[in-house]
């Protein structure tokens, strides 16, 4: 047998060990719970999902199941805190708060850009009034700073048997909204009705005095007006929003 050189049979050894540690490096992977450097891109349908210990998600960024694209975050019961554009019907990527019960109680309008949905903002209103003028006469103002697309009009008009009135609202010296009529041959008018207001002459924060003006119009008999209330409110459709 041919005589080895020891430092040979030395080198073969380190050079054995070297390749299982470099082996052994390879397999091993950096902890992935740090970005240091650099963005992540999430696309195609991706999602990133964070989920509680009891297995409910708590927050989403990416596509959803229903083919959209939004933000959420949940309480760790799984019920709904904070989203943006979850809202498919309206396509409006809305921003969204909702209470524990799951209501939603601030957001912007899904169709009206640049106006407030909820929460829905009351304008004061006066007491109950009596009238007799045959001439139109402005029996309630309110002051608005405008939020919302939609005034929500609730009020009722009555007056004796033969007598007959009508009222209207005005914004700005402009009517809007229908004329409600109470006939001579009825005592009581109830009006509950959605007054859409043209985004052109309302933009968000106009402040402008809101008037109903009313009349009788046949008979000799006291009417009355009593405006129960007057809401601003999000639209529910788009043409509201044109």
């Amino acid at each position: 047998m041919a005589a080895v050189p020891q430092d040979l049979l030395d080198r073969v050894r380190v050079l054995e060990r070297q390749v299982r540690e470099l082996t052994g490096r390879a397999q091993m992977r950096p902890a992935l719970d740090k970005i240091l450097h650099g963005d992540i891109v999430i696309g195609e349908g991706g999602r990133i999902i964070a989920q509680a210990p009891n297995g409910n998600r708590i927050f989403l960024t990416g596509q959803t199941p229903e083919g959209d694209w939004a933000v959420g975050m949940a309480r760790e019961n799984g019920t709904a805190a904070l989203t943006v554009g979850d809202d498919v019907d309206t396509g409006g990527q809305m921003v969204r708060m909702f209470n524990r019960a799951g209501e939603v109680i601030v957001m912007d309008d899904g169709f009206a850009d640049g106006h407030l949905g909820r929460p829905w903002v009351p304008i004061p209103c006066a007491p109950f009034i009596q009238f007799s003028n045959d001439d139109e006469f402005a029996l309630y103002s309110g002051q608005m700073l405008t939020q919302h697309k939609v005034l929500r009009v609730n009020l009722q008009l009555a007056s004796p048997s033969g007598t007959a009135a009508q009222v209207v609202m005005k914004i700005g010296n402009v009517q809007y909204g229908p004329t409600w009529t109470l006939s001579s041959s009825a005592t009581i008018k109830d009006v509950n009705e959605r007054v859409v207001l043209p985004a052109a002459d309302f933009p968000y924060g106009r402040d402008v005095s809101v008037v109903m003006w009313a009349q009788r119009t046949a008979g000799t008999g006291v009417c009355s007006l009593r405006v129960r209330a007057l809401w601003g409110v999000n639209t529910i459709t788009q043409s509201e929003a044109n």
